[in-house]
């Protein structure tokens, strides 16, 4: 066992440093499901990530809120039932940072349509196994700069949230305009969650996200909104040549590199080293990620979904605050399809007045939660490919540049045998 397995195991056989002996986890062995509020907390650990891309991509890009979570909260409920593992649904970061950035190109139908030709190549490299051919390119220094990576991007995008001047995602003036009330409810919400980080009875992210609610309309988010249920406009959507011409060339291409080696591998390493002595681990391979991802994304591309992905971040956040079954992306998914088909646009107003600072402290602690995963590597060449990853990830914003760096230079020093 390694001592990255071993320190998990110890903790959660016997609870983390703050000293909550009393918040013991089942063993990791666990096969069934579970559905306790500490599971419940753990489905909601990743909300930092999920919610300020998914809004601002409703917000931007004008999508459909019910589309959008409806399909979330199907690949929570497939994966759930599926892995038996924490498995997250999160959105292509590639692909929804593109969007943002250029909305009159990257319109409603060429997401759709991206989502489409990325679950179709999705499928065609799992059921061929080229997944898995691909995979053993990744080597674990390789997997672990990965990780690295994206726990460095969360912490520097949970740290921007908390000291954004902005309360609100959608940049509305609420109450108190003028004060740094983002940043002081971050400071008390990053302290509370450090307290209540393992604590049973009540489970950090759960708490973080009633303090969150309350706050955002103490502070007028929902001013001037009308209340409305039932589903916001969930339709087919009409696709063009031209509309899968842009897909594929400004999101799929940039976006591969990234899914193959942190929604696949990454995901099926961080697995492991998670969960390690898990039944459930046999499915967690990056070809049934691929499989997955692939069965979802295909269809719901149709309506207009934002493409979606696993990840190890999302899998990091939800072990964070508490998940270590298939109960939580279950429980996270019937709650997604809630706020699409019964709550509607009042579900993703309630959802968008979270304040930034919240979504950023959970973004915090998952940061946290993976950056350490380095610790299992054991040569100069393992650290050194490791650092170059998330140096070259950090520097440049395309991620799929570090990675096939990291791999040509992971495969020289093998190669030539070169000793740092």
């Amino acid at each position: 066992m390694t001592k990255i397995a071993e320190d998990e195991l110890a903790r959660t056989c016997k609870g983390t440093q703050i000293g909550h002996s009393e918040n013991v986890v089942p063993p990791l062995q666990e096969k069934n499901l579970r559905f306790d509020r500490v599971e419940l907390s753990g489905a909601f650990g990743d909300l930092g990530t999920l919610l300020p891309i998914v809004v601002a991509m409703i917000l931007i890009n004008k999508l459909s809120p019910s589309s959008v979570f409806l399909a979330f909260g199907v690949l929570y409920i497939a994966a759930g039932y599926y892995f038996r593992l924490p498995i997250p649904a999160q959105p292509l970061k590639a692909v929804s940072a593109i969007a943002i950035a250029y909305p009159a190109i990257i319109t409603e139908s060429v997401i759709g349509a991206s989502g489409i030709i990325f679950g179709t190549i999705l499928l065609v490299l799992s059921l061929t196994g080229m997944v898995d051919q691909i995979a053993k390119l990744f080597s674990q220094a390789v997997v672990r700069g990965i990780q690295l990576t994206l726990g460095l991007i969360f912490l520097k995008k949970g740290i921007e949230l908390i000291i954004s001047k902005d309360v609100f995602m959608s940049g509305m003036q609420g109450n108190f305009s003028g004060y740094p009330i983002n940043l002081i409810l971050g400071i008390v919400v990053f302290a509370l969650v450090l307290l209540l980080l393992d604590n049973k009875r009540f489970p950090a992210a759960l708490v973080a996200l009633a303090v969150g609610i309350v706050s955002g309309i103490a502070l007028g988010g929902l001013t001037g909104f009308t209340v409305t249920l039932g589903p916001t406009d969930i339709r087919l959507i009409h696709l063009t040549a031209g509309d899968f011409w842009t897909a594929c060339t400004l999101l799929i291409l940039p976006q591969m590199p990234l899914t193959i080696g942190n929604a696949c591998v990454g995901t099926a390493e961080t697995c492991a080293s998670l969960f390690t002595g898990n039944q459930n681990l046999s499915k967690a391979k990056a070809g049934k990620f691929a499989l997955s991802m692939g069965i979802v994304n295909l269809p719901l591309g149709f309506l207009g979904a934002i493409p979606m992905c696993h990840g190890t971040g999302g899998l990091a956040a939800h072990y964070r605050f508490g998940a270590r079954s298939g109960g939580a992306p279950i429980m996270i998914g019937i709650f997604f399809i809630i706020v699409a088909l019964v709550l509607g646009q009042l579900g993703f107003q309630l959802l968008s007045i979270i304040p930034q600072s919240i979504l950023g402290v959970l973004l915090v602690f998952a940061g946290l939660e993976l950056c350490p995963l380095l610790k299992s590597l054991k040569t100069n060449e393992e650290y050194f490919i490791a650092l170059l990853i998330a140096g070259i990830a950090l520097a440049v914003p395309n991620m799929g540049w570090a990675f096939g760096v990291g791999i040509a230079t992971d495969l020289f020093i093998r190669k030539m045998k070169i000793k740092i």
